[in-house]
């Protein structure tokens, strides 16, 4: 092809040119001929890229249908239930609960029920009335001065970096509408979390906001953000589901002079956290740095996130708890298959256990060593809709913490540019003209609509199981697609089994 580029190309923008000029006609032809057969006998002689070496003009093509492939993926070939990570019909209930319209679909599930991986629960047929008033739960153990009355479904962590000026702001007016917190993300607590909610501060390992110049904690820092009257609960980030072992990234075109100030690095360049804590080395000092953390804020509860990767460090935790008889008054379990904006598809695909088993786990630890009681086990990871909250409180936790579906409440439409600055819904960028998009003020009422919808549905699901309150939702609530192949088996014959019988005599 590129031989064939040369050799033609040249003969016809020769004759081009000799038309031109014989019938003195607009020269605008051999001209952009001309720029296109320079740009080909550039592209023919480059060596970094060897669709454009062998194809010279028309191997843009390539990179160009690559560029839309996310949006050609949804707009023409996904079907509404098979898109990654999160399927259509799953965004669709959420825009449409932002928007506060009506959520009901037409003609029908187009869920497979009979296979293996079906997930419902079990309705009774002696249904309850649902609640109006939205599920509360109080976070502090005894050690705790300051305790708070938390929402069910909370904002999961998102840094001001990873997501714009606008769509924090929107966040945070959403949550004081709703009376549910806000987590600052790992980035520190910018003035834009500032609009009056309530706040989780999550302290991560570059302990951005609370940092001395080398990058260690600084208690009297930390000590002036803790004591804000927005902050109700202070969360230590020891790894994230969609990276666990692997620091936070704030790309270099993200970390822009305001967001360089807030975290005490220098802007323009990439910033990843270490990965793991200088504070501290081990069970004990995790311990001791929470008894800190509780002092240094006057009280407020404090507890740390994780993704359970080897059990036997979160058993030594359980171990030290009883030894030095010091309780964080949470545990946020965070799940493999949770969210960010940048990550190695190695760590985001293959490292960490996925939120179910941890939860399981996690809850069969804590009552072995009788601490159950002393804390609450909040769940992030892909909690996206009232049966994955439902689930995740059958399988142990007290609360839910979700990223993605606020961030689809502000119109993201998974167009996956998270992690280049081209996010073009102004959500994920900082990218001053994207962000122009964002309407806080209608933003800010579709989180706050996706908040109280969401739960009055999880409301509406525990009354049709016949339930009154959250402390009977428990796994025996629901059913699972594998009981039915087992009823299968026990019901119809074994046609095969007779095949093979009459096969061997």
């Amino acid at each position: 092809m590129r031989d064939k580029f040369l050799s033609w190309g040249i003969v016809l923008v020769t004759v081009a040119w000799i038309v031109a000029l014989l019938i003195r006609a607009d020269y605008w032809i051999p001209i952009s001929l001309s720029a296109f057969y320079a740009l080909g006998v550039y592209n023919a002689y480059q060596s970094k890229h060897a669709i454009l070496r062998n194809f010279p003009v028309v191997g843009y093509f390539r990179y160009f249908f690559e560029s839309i492939s996310p949006e050609m993926q949804q707009y023409f070939i996904e079907r509404e239930t098979d898109g990654k990570p999160f399927p259509r019909n799953q965004r669709s209930a959420v825009y449409r609960r932002a928007k506060n319209l009506s959520d009901t679909v037409p003609f029908g599930t187009q869920l497979e029920v009979n296979h293996r991986k079906y997930e419902g629960i079990k309705h009774s047929i002696y249904a309850k009335s649902p609640a109006e008033e939205l599920p509360r739960v109080w976070v502090g153990g005894e050690q705790c001065s300051q305790p708070y009355h938390a929402s069910l479904f909370n904002i999961s962590a998102m840094s001001f970096g990873a997501l714009s000026d606008r769509a924090q702001i929107s966040l945070n007016k959403g949550a004081k509408k709703g009376n549910f917190y806000h987590n600052t993300g790992e980035g520190g607590i910018s003035p834009h979390h500032l609009e009056g909610g309530d706040l989780c501060w999550q302290i991560g390992t570059g302990y951005f906001g609370c940092r001395d110049d080398e990058g260690k904690f600084n208690p009297e820092l930390f000590t002036k953000y803790s004591n804000l009257p927005n902050v109700k609960m202070i969360e230590i980030k020891l790894s994230q589901g969609a990276k666990p072992g692997h620091g936070g990234v704030l790309p270099g075109v993200k970390n822009t002079p305001e967001i360089a100030k807030i975290r005490h690095v220098t802007p323009g360049v990439t910033i990843i956290s270490p990965p793991s804590h200088s504070a501290f080395s081990n069970a004990a000092g995790l311990l001791r740095f929470v008894q800190q953390l509780r002092e240094l804020s006057g009280g407020k509860p404090v507890g740390f996130k994780l993704c359970i990767g080897d059990t036997k460090e979160f058993d030594d935790i359980c171990v030290q708890m009883n030894v030095l008889k010091i309780y964080p008054d949470f545990i946020t379990i965070d799940g493999a298959e949770g969210g960010t904006g940048a990550a190695p598809p190695e760590f985001s695909d293959g490292v960490g256990m996925p939120l179910e088993p941890a939860l399981i786990f996690v809850n069969r630890t804590l009552n072995s060593y009788n601490v159950r009681d002393k804390l609450r086990v909040i769940a992030s990871g892909k909690v996206l809709t009232s049966l994955d909250i439902l689930r995740a409180v059958a399988m142990g936790a007290d609360m839910c913490n979700n990223a993605r579906g606020f961030m689809f409440s502000l119109g993201c439409i998974q167009a996956l540019r998270c992690n280049n600055n081209k996010c073009p819904t102004g959500v994920a960028t900082q990218d001053k003209m994207l962000i122009k998009g964002l309407d806080v003020t209608d933003k800010a009422e579709r989180v706050y609509h996706f908040h109280k919808n969401t739960l009055h549905t999880c409301n509406e699901l525990i009354a049709a199981a016949g339930r009154t309150s959250y402390e009977e939702v428990d796994a025996t609530m629901f059913m699972r697609g594998d009981e039915f192949d087992h009823l299968a088996d026990l019901y119809f014959p074994d046609i095969l089994g007779n095949v093979k019988q009459k096969a061997r005599s």
